[in-house]
């Protein structure tokens, strides 16, 4: 081989070379993208079915759902359905699951005791979901993104499936019904296919009156549900793109540690709102001294932090009412006839305001949202619109914004004239509280 044709041959070899690793290099990519995909996508179905799955008795009548009550001593699967809004607590958002759990246990708790319905449009039960509040959940957002803004052109990072049919269908995709007044989304948690990769099953959760709903149809009964209302099949193909900065993981909750551990409840006394929760300054706390097992009880102490608050001496069984003024982290436990100690209930008081301008608000024109917060984070300022449903942008806070006591809200985020309202949201350790305040847009 003459030296000329041996460069050249070397000079081929190399370029093959490159082209291969080039190839690799391409497929490797690929191949990572694939299963980060993969991985959120198995998240979402382990997160969804956190709440679909848990099985609940109520042990009261009038825990209230759509047209009727749950009964007790029913065993019911998946969290209640109810739009709680900024009056009651989401389930995953607000509360931990546990929360819920132990407010179930306790026949004097907000489930039996309050019902939201005509209170709030679309609520019944003070801890609830919706399909909204439920997706979002699965889909690791820190806050709820509403059912009409999950798809374009409201977010980055999702695309219509192009084959709105099960052959074209994957864990994750996302269903989505237009207002009839309302909308709704549903999330895909399975696909079965035969032997030769035929789509023949498609499994389909919600948050849906009186729980979640898990279909598992058929791929004929899932191509006439996608057909039907005009429904639209969409795939979150970037995740973070599609949150943006709202991420579960930036914020305390949701907690899908906590929710997944099967908790264990206290037998012996709960609060009003569950256990494991936070309090407004000022709100009464409800001590129900249950002693379900018949143990005896002493003494109810409450303790903030290390220090006892209080001792109350043979409290009987029943409802004790306290309001705290402090803030800080509480505990309240019983001693026991035999002097041994109960499983203590956790809960916080809190404190958090905000004051809007004195001056009307601006379509277009920029103004600071002034806050003040005791024992929990402000973390999100979330508005909506009476003129555009669709218009409900939100602000997450940070630190700096914490560290000043105000948050600007920028010139470009509120462009709809009228009625609006604004939700100030804070989190601790044990959950979030929200107040709300309306104001006009001129």
């Amino acid at each position: 081989m003459s030296r000329r044709s041996l460069c050249l041959f070397v000079f081929l070899a190399s370029l093959i070379c490159l082209c291969c690793d080039s190839d690799a290099g391409e497929t490797d990519s690929t191949k990572r993208v694939t299963d980060a995909s993969a991985a959120w996508q198995k998240k979402a179905v382990e997160y969804a079915r956190i709440m679909s799955r848990v099985k609940w008795t109520p042990v009261a009548d009038g825990m209230p759902m759509r047209r009727g009550a749950f009964e007790a001593g029913t065993e019911y699967t998946g969290v209640p359905y109810s739009s709680v809004k900024h009056v009651g607590r989401y389930i995953g958002f607000d509360i931990f699951l546990k929360t819920f759990l132990a407010a179930v246990e306790n026949p004097q708790s907000v489930l039996y005791t309050e019902n939201l319905r005509g209170e709030v449009t679309n609520a019944e039960c003070y801890y609830g979901n919706v399909c909204s509040s439920y997706t979002s959940y699965a889909l690791q957002c820190g806050i709820w993104y509403v059912s009409r803004v999950h798809g374009p052109p409201y977010r980055n990072g999702v695309s219509l499936v192009q084959s709105q049919s099960a052959q074209a269908t994957q864990v994750g995709d996302i269903i989505f019904t237009p207002p009839r007044p309302g909308s709704h989304i549903e999330i895909v948690t399975e696909v079965t296919s035969d032997p030769d990769g035929k789509v023949t099953h498609v499994r389909v959760e919600e948050s849906w009156p009186r729980t979640t709903r898990n279909t598992n149809r058929t791929a004929a009964k899932f191509n006439s549900h996608i057909a039907s209302r005009n429904r639209k099949l969409y795939r979150i193909t970037d995740l973070d793109a599609w949150r943006e900065g709202n991420r579960a993981e930036s914020f305390l909750f949701p907690n899908y540690a906590e929710d997944s551990a099967p908790p264990t409840i206290n037998r012996v006394l709960l609060l009003d709102r569950g256990d494991w929760v936070p309090y407004q300054k000022g709100q009464a706390v409800k001590f129900n001294v249950m002693d379900r097992d018949a143990q005896g009880v002493k003494t109810l102490v409450i303790k903030r932090g290390e220090s006892v608050v209080e001792e109350i001496d043979r409290p009987g069984k029943g409802i004790i009412e306290r309001v705290f003024p402090t803030c800080g982290d509480y505990t309240a436990h019983c001693v026991m006839q035999d002097d041994s100690l109960s499983q203590a209930c956790e809960f916080s008081v809190c404190d958090l305001d905000f004051q809007l301008p004195a001056e009307e608000i601006a379509a277009g024109k920029s103004w600071d949202l002034e806050f003040s917060s005791d024992n929990m984070n402000i973390i999100i300022a979330y508005f909506r619109s009476d003129a555009n449903s669709y218009a409900q942008p939100m602000v997450f806070l940070s630190d700096e914004d914490r560290k000043n006591g105000k948050v600007v809200i920028s010139a470009d985020l509120i462009q709809d004239k009228g009625k609006a309202e604004v939700w100030l949201i804070g989190e601790n350790k044990y959950g979030r509280l929200k107040i709300r305040k309306e104001f006009s847009v001129k």
